[in-house]
């Protein structure tokens, strides 16, 4: 099967646009794709997923152990003819600065994945050699396919850049890029601005056109300065047929007993799309059926649903028609009052407070299940993997559970009443504890996006005790 790995010298060096043209390409040539992205992300994911028509997969060394991000690989990979994985950051950077933990480099490694090396070759002439051999040099392990040169002036600037190349550095040129600008997807303070956003506008047929052209756009670019046919030929090393899966990948639980099913509610839309889809595969795994709706358009909450996952996004965004909706407040308020449980995390939470602030100084009531005053900072208030231990039994599992995840968050809690919480958090980068994970009732919510494969225990928990409250619920009608 096709495999290969996109990576990068750093952030911000074009391998997002790269990956998503390879994809575009492979798909236009009748070949399924399987996207994934390495590291914490929500809004490549989003991207690769309109492109390729499946749902792309996180990938991650740090917040996965081997034999779950193996598994995440081979489950997502079938039917698939290609797989193609998005890396993060530069392909060397992860946790911190002396190890691979975390990395392009270490996901690439640890399930063989060729490495297509994106350079940023603006304003570069011979030096470029240096940089491509800089990073051959730096990890003779790590499986270095070729390179791809992005934005390059002209046919005569890549020449230049090819004889640079060629006269210092064993790596293969796969290809190169103009600038482009009509392929650049906007952005904002989180990142790339979110798929759900960019074809929201103009309705669902205007929508698809959109997509279809923008395919047509990165593929057509691929076609042309890629060498298609190289990539195809790179393969990734390990086999994925489930017979050579290691059979100590059984995280994706077989259970005897089927359990009834249980209605989840998952807000998904403009101001709230920043999922990982293995969270979502848990907890159909364990019994849930997963009912999407939207807090912005919705006139009230689905009928019948059980519980309430309310993820991150922008809903800072659409504050004031988040706020105007005042049917879907109250009936998520009433839905609190009937002791049915909510799982809320950063952006979600900023929805169960009392009021949200915007960047503009307007403040919009929220949901007011916390009484918090959230407000947006205009600068990034904590990045980085965290560790999360519970410090009393919750929503997600009992006291002394340890999962992994991630914070990444623009906005404060401006005014924060004593109130009690169930997590321990520690986060990576700063080594800064704090006491987090608020609760209320049947409520739990935090900035913490938790990734559930980190310890599938958790998903078990989080419905077990929906089927508790199903219960209590039962008894007090």
């Amino acid at each position: 099967m096709t495999g290969l790995m996109v990576a990068g010298t750093a952030s911000g060096v074009g391998k997002t646009t790269v990956a998503l043209a390879i994809m575009a390409a492979l798909k236009r040539r009748g070949l399924t794709v399987q996207p994934f992205k390495g590291g914490p992300d929500f809004l490549d994911t989003g991207h690769h997923s309109r492109i390729c028509g499946r749902v792309a997969r996180n990938l991650d060394t740090w917040m996965l152990n081997a034999e779950a991000n193996y598994a995440v690989l081979q489950q997502a990979a079938r039917g698939a003819d290609a797989i193609v994985v998005e890396g993060m950051m530069g392909v060397f950077d992860g946790k911190d600065g002396n190890t691979e933990i975390g990395s392009s480099a270490e996901i690439a490694k640890l399930l063989k994945l060729p490495v297509v090396l994106v350079v940023d070759a603006a304003k570069s002439a011979r030096s470029i050699a240096a940089v491509v051999l800089g990073f051959e040099s730096f990890d003779p392990g790590l499986p270095l396919a070729g390179v791809i040169l992005n934005r390059v002036a002209s046919d005569r600037h890549f020449q230049m850049l090819q004889t640079a190349i060629q006269s210092k550095c064993k790596t293969k040129i796969l290809g190169w890029l103009p600038r482009e600008p009509t392929i650049t997807i906007p952005e904002r303070h989180l990142g790339l601005r979110s798929a759900e956003e960019q074809f929201a506008a103009g309705g669902h047929d205007s929508a698809k056109e959109q997509l279809e052209k923008q395919i047509d756009q990165l593929a057509a670019m691929a076609e042309k300065h890629f060498d298609l046919d190289a990539l195809l030929q790179l393969e990734c090393g390990l086999p994925l047929t489930d017979a050579h899966v290691p059979s100590s990948a059984t995280y994706l639980s077989s259970r005897e007993n089927v359990l009834p099913t249980l209605r989840v509610g998952v807000a998904r839309d403009r101001a709230f799309s920043f999922y990982y889809e293995d969270n979502l595969d848990l907890l159909r795994e364990h019994g849930a059926q997963i009912i999407p709706f939207s807090p912005l358009d919705d006139a009230g909450l689905p009928p019948n649903l059980d519980a309430l996952y309310l993820g991150g996004g922008y809903p800072e965004l659409h504050a004031r028609q988040l706020s105007g909706n005042r049917q879907m407040l109250d009936e998520i308020h009433q839905f609190v009052s009937s002791g049915r449980p909510i799982y809320a995390e950063c952006g979600g939470m900023l929805y169960l407070s009392h009021s949200l602030q915007s960047s503009d100084g307007t403040v919009y009531p929220m949901v007011d299940i916390f009484p918090f005053t959230m407000e947006m900072t205009g600068k990034l208030v904590q990045f980085g993997y965290v560790t999360v231990e519970f410090t009393r039994d919750c929503l997600l599992g009992p006291k002394g559970t340890v999962v992994r995840g991630h914070s990444f968050h623009y906005s404060r809690i401006a005014a924060q009443p004593e109130i009690e919480t169930s997590y321990k958090v520690q986060y990576s980068l700063s080594g800064k504890q704090e006491l987090e994970g608020f609760y209320h009732g049947s409520v739990l919510a935090s900035y913490i996006h938790l990734h559930f494969r980190a310890d599938p225990t958790v998903a078990h928990a989080f419905m077990e005790n929906i089927r508790k409250a199903q219960v209590l619920q039962a008894i007090s009608a």
